[in-house]
């Protein structure tokens, strides 16, 4: 690994310092604000891009997947 000048930072140390300045700044509730405030958009662009039906269609398929899984545990086990 290349030394660093003295007193230089890397770029993770950089992040984290301006991480702590602007929760100082903006106090720690505003990182879930900005958390929350994408997590709406991504899921309004998601239902525009694939449709209303898109989450009632993957939690379908994901609730197949668990119950799969569970059978086979089920199997696995000598339960069945």
């Amino acid at each position: 690994m290349a030394e660093r000048e003295k007193g230089a930072m890397t770029v993770r140390e950089a992040g984290h310092k301006g991480g702590e300045k602007t929760k100082e700044r903006y106090g720690e509730g505003f990182y879930e604000e900005i958390g929350r405030k994408g997590g709406k958009i991504g899921g309004e662009t998601t239902k525009e891009r694939y449709g209303g039906s898109f989450y009632e269609d993957i939690g379908h398929k994901g609730g197949q997947k668990v119950k799969e899984l569970i059978e086979r545990g089920k199997t696995l086990r000598g339960e069945r």
